[in-house]
Protein backbone atom coordinates (compact mmCIF):
# COMPACT_ATOMS: atom_id res chain seq x y z
CA UNK A 1 0.00 0.00 0.00
CA UNK A 2 1.13 3.42 -0.77
CA UNK A 3 2.49 5.44 2.07
CA UNK A 4 1.58 8.98 2.46
CA UNK A 5 2.82 12.40 3.64
CA UNK A 6 0.34 15.28 4.30
CA UNK A 7 1.45 18.81 3.11
CA UNK A 8 -0.60 20.88 5.48
CA UNK A 9 -0.55 24.65 4.47
CA UNK A 10 -2.18 26.63 7.84
CA UNK A 11 -3.04 29.72 5.83
CA UNK A 12 -6.55 29.31 3.63
CA UNK A 13 -4.83 30.41 0.60
CA UNK A 14 -4.96 27.60 -2.17
CA UNK A 15 -2.83 29.32 -4.73
CA UNK A 16 0.36 28.49 -2.01
CA UNK A 17 -0.72 25.23 -1.01
CA UNK A 18 -0.66 25.16 -5.16
CA UNK A 19 3.11 26.33 -5.00
CA UNK A 20 3.73 24.22 -2.36
CA UNK A 21 3.07 21.38 -4.64
CA UNK A 22 4.64 22.74 -7.51
CA UNK A 23 7.83 22.66 -5.32
CA UNK A 24 7.59 19.04 -4.65
CA UNK A 25 6.84 18.08 -7.76
CA UNK A 26 10.61 16.98 -7.87
CA UNK A 27 10.48 14.46 -5.10
CA UNK A 28 7.60 12.22 -6.48
CA UNK A 29 8.38 9.12 -7.58
CA UNK A 30 6.08 6.52 -8.85
CA UNK A 31 7.78 4.19 -6.17
CA UNK A 32 7.69 6.44 -3.55
CA UNK A 33 5.39 8.00 -1.30
CA UNK A 34 2.29 10.00 -2.00
CA UNK A 35 2.95 13.66 -1.47
CA UNK A 36 -0.02 15.03 -0.44
CA UNK A 37 -0.53 19.02 -0.28
CA UNK A 38 -4.13 20.24 1.63
CA UNK A 39 -5.44 23.42 2.68
CA UNK A 40 -6.61 24.67 6.38
CA UNK A 41 -9.80 26.31 4.85
CA UNK A 42 -10.77 27.61 8.56
CA UNK A 43 -6.93 29.49 8.58
CA UNK A 44 -6.19 33.30 8.01
CA UNK A 45 -4.98 33.86 4.68
CA UNK A 46 -1.91 34.39 5.83
CA UNK A 47 0.48 33.14 9.06
CA UNK A 48 2.28 36.89 9.23
CA UNK A 49 1.15 37.16 13.40
CA UNK A 50 2.18 35.56 16.35
CA UNK A 51 -1.74 35.95 16.38
CA UNK A 52 -2.16 33.62 13.32
CA UNK A 53 0.30 31.22 15.02
CA UNK A 54 -2.40 30.72 17.85
CA UNK A 55 -4.99 30.69 15.87
CA UNK A 56 -3.79 28.02 13.52
CA UNK A 57 -2.05 25.85 15.59
CA UNK A 58 -5.13 23.81 17.11
CA UNK A 59 -6.03 23.76 13.55
CA UNK A 60 -3.29 21.88 12.65
CA UNK A 61 -3.75 19.81 15.94
CA UNK A 62 -6.92 18.59 14.88
CA UNK A 63 -6.19 18.03 11.42
CA UNK A 64 -3.36 15.52 12.23
CA UNK A 65 -5.68 14.05 14.91
CA UNK A 66 -8.32 13.30 12.69
CA UNK A 67 -6.29 12.55 9.21
CA UNK A 68 -5.70 8.42 9.56
CA UNK A 69 -4.90 8.24 5.84
CA UNK A 70 -1.50 9.83 6.36
CA UNK A 71 1.73 8.34 7.38
CA UNK A 72 3.55 11.54 8.19
CA UNK A 73 3.03 15.03 8.27
CA UNK A 74 4.78 18.12 7.19
CA UNK A 75 3.75 21.69 8.61
CA UNK A 76 3.69 24.32 5.60
CA UNK A 77 3.89 27.32 7.31
CA UNK A 78 7.86 28.19 8.06
CA UNK A 79 7.22 29.20 11.59
CA UNK A 80 6.10 25.76 12.71
CA UNK A 81 3.43 26.53 14.11
CA UNK A 82 1.92 24.03 16.56
CA UNK A 83 4.96 21.36 15.68
CA UNK A 84 4.92 20.33 19.81
CA UNK A 85 1.52 19.96 20.35
CA UNK A 86 1.19 17.93 16.74
CA UNK A 87 4.11 15.51 17.75
CA UNK A 88 2.22 15.37 21.25
CA UNK A 89 -1.08 14.45 19.62
CA UNK A 90 0.11 11.27 16.97
CA UNK A 91 3.09 8.59 17.12
CA UNK A 92 3.74 9.72 13.50
CA UNK A 93 6.22 11.83 12.41
CA UNK A 94 5.56 15.25 12.21
CA UNK A 95 8.01 17.46 10.79
CA UNK A 96 8.28 21.25 10.90
CA UNK A 97 10.10 23.30 7.32
CA UNK A 98 11.86 25.89 9.28
CA UNK A 99 14.26 23.02 11.50
CA UNK A 100 14.55 21.22 8.40
CA UNK A 101 15.32 23.75 6.20
CA UNK A 102 17.85 25.51 9.23
CA UNK A 103 19.51 21.82 9.30
CA UNK A 104 19.83 21.13 5.95
CA UNK A 105 21.07 24.87 5.42
CA UNK A 106 24.14 23.90 7.98
CA UNK A 107 24.59 20.67 6.20
CA UNK A 108 25.86 22.76 3.47
CA UNK A 109 28.49 24.76 5.59
CA UNK A 110 28.72 28.16 6.36
CA UNK A 111 25.64 30.27 7.76
CA UNK A 112 22.60 30.99 6.37
CA UNK A 113 20.64 33.65 5.81
CA UNK A 114 16.71 33.72 5.41
CA UNK A 115 14.24 35.83 3.75
CA UNK A 116 11.36 36.52 6.17
CA UNK A 117 7.96 38.36 5.18
CA UNK A 118 8.40 41.20 7.98
CA UNK A 119 10.31 42.27 11.61
CA UNK A 120 7.60 40.31 13.06
CA UNK A 121 8.03 37.07 11.00
CA UNK A 122 12.13 37.54 11.70
CA UNK A 123 11.32 37.99 15.75
CA UNK A 124 9.16 34.58 15.81
CA UNK A 125 11.72 33.31 13.64
CA UNK A 126 15.03 33.83 15.30
CA UNK A 127 13.34 32.79 18.99
CA UNK A 128 12.03 29.50 17.54
CA UNK A 129 16.59 29.01 16.08
CA UNK A 130 17.13 30.01 19.92
CA UNK A 131 14.78 27.42 21.17
CA UNK A 132 16.14 24.94 18.76
CA UNK A 133 19.81 26.13 19.32
CA UNK A 134 20.70 26.93 15.78
CA UNK A 135 20.88 31.27 16.06
CA UNK A 136 24.38 30.80 15.81
CA UNK A 137 24.28 29.22 12.07
CA UNK A 138 21.80 32.10 11.06
CA UNK A 139 24.54 34.97 9.44
CA UNK A 140 21.11 37.04 9.48
CA UNK A 141 17.29 37.04 8.95
CA UNK A 142 16.21 39.81 6.67
CA UNK A 143 12.55 40.90 6.03
CA UNK A 144 11.56 41.39 2.45
CA UNK A 145 8.27 43.61 3.90
CA UNK A 146 5.76 41.28 1.89
CA UNK A 147 2.34 39.68 2.84
CA UNK A 148 2.12 35.98 2.42
CA UNK A 149 -0.27 36.58 -0.80
CA UNK A 150 2.52 39.28 -2.49
CA UNK A 151 5.35 36.68 -2.03
CA UNK A 152 3.23 34.29 -4.20
CA UNK A 153 1.51 36.64 -6.65
CA UNK A 154 2.95 40.06 -6.56
CA UNK A 155 4.79 41.27 -9.95
CA UNK A 156 7.19 42.80 -7.86
CA UNK A 157 8.14 39.66 -5.88
CA UNK A 158 11.75 38.44 -7.81
CA UNK A 159 13.08 41.56 -7.79
CA UNK A 160 12.86 42.40 -3.56
CA UNK A 161 13.75 38.68 -3.23
CA UNK A 162 16.36 39.38 -5.30
CA UNK A 163 17.49 42.50 -3.42
CA UNK A 164 17.17 41.27 0.41
CA UNK A 165 18.88 37.83 -0.93
CA UNK A 166 21.95 40.29 -2.00
CA UNK A 167 22.30 41.73 1.04
CA UNK A 168 21.85 38.11 2.99
CA UNK A 169 25.19 37.41 0.53
CA UNK A 170 26.97 40.22 0.61
CA UNK A 171 27.04 41.85 3.45
CA UNK A 172 25.97 39.01 5.63
CA UNK A 173 28.13 36.40 4.64
CA UNK A 174 25.72 34.03 3.97
CA UNK A 175 26.82 30.85 2.24
CA UNK A 176 23.38 29.72 1.45
CA UNK A 177 19.69 31.55 1.69
CA UNK A 178 16.57 29.60 3.12
CA UNK A 179 13.37 31.42 2.23
CA UNK A 180 11.16 31.76 5.00
CA UNK A 181 7.98 31.64 3.64
CA UNK A 182 5.63 29.11 1.32
CA UNK A 183 4.18 32.02 -0.64
CA UNK A 184 8.09 32.38 -1.92
CA UNK A 185 8.39 28.75 -3.31
CA UNK A 186 8.39 29.43 -7.07
CA UNK A 187 11.08 31.63 -7.14
CA UNK A 188 13.69 29.40 -5.83
CA UNK A 189 15.30 27.99 -9.09
CA UNK A 190 15.63 31.23 -10.24
CA UNK A 191 16.52 33.61 -7.17
CA UNK A 192 19.22 30.92 -7.11
CA UNK A 193 20.61 31.35 -10.01
CA UNK A 194 20.94 35.37 -9.59
CA UNK A 195 22.26 35.20 -5.86
CA UNK A 196 25.09 32.30 -6.82
CA UNK A 197 23.92 30.17 -3.60
CA UNK A 198 22.29 27.42 -2.99
CA UNK A 199 18.92 28.44 -2.11
CA UNK A 200 16.47 26.14 -0.04
CA UNK A 201 12.62 26.21 -0.06
CA UNK A 202 11.75 25.02 2.98
CA UNK A 203 8.69 22.62 2.13
CA UNK A 204 11.01 20.99 0.18
CA UNK A 205 13.61 20.37 2.34
CA UNK A 206 10.70 18.68 4.90
CA UNK A 207 9.16 16.61 2.65
CA UNK A 208 12.99 15.58 1.49
CA UNK A 209 13.08 14.32 5.41
CA UNK A 210 9.90 12.84 5.50
CA UNK A 211 10.28 10.47 3.13
CA UNK A 212 13.52 9.39 4.37
CA UNK A 213 11.92 8.46 7.36
CA UNK A 214 9.09 6.98 6.10
CA UNK A 215 12.51 4.63 4.34
CA UNK A 216 13.50 3.88 7.26
CA UNK A 217 10.24 2.41 8.78
CA UNK A 218 8.91 5.36 11.15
Amino acid sequence: MTRVVRIINPNSNAAVTAGMSAAVECLRQAQGPELSCVTLDDGPLGVETLAHVMQVEPLLRDHVLADHGADAFVLGCYSDPGIHICREATTKPVFGIQECSALLAISRGGRFGVISLSPASVERHMRYLRSLGLDTHCAADRPANLSVAQSEASNDTFSVLVEVGKQLVDGDGARSVVLGCTGMAKHRDALQAALGVPVIEPTQAATSVAIGALGMGW
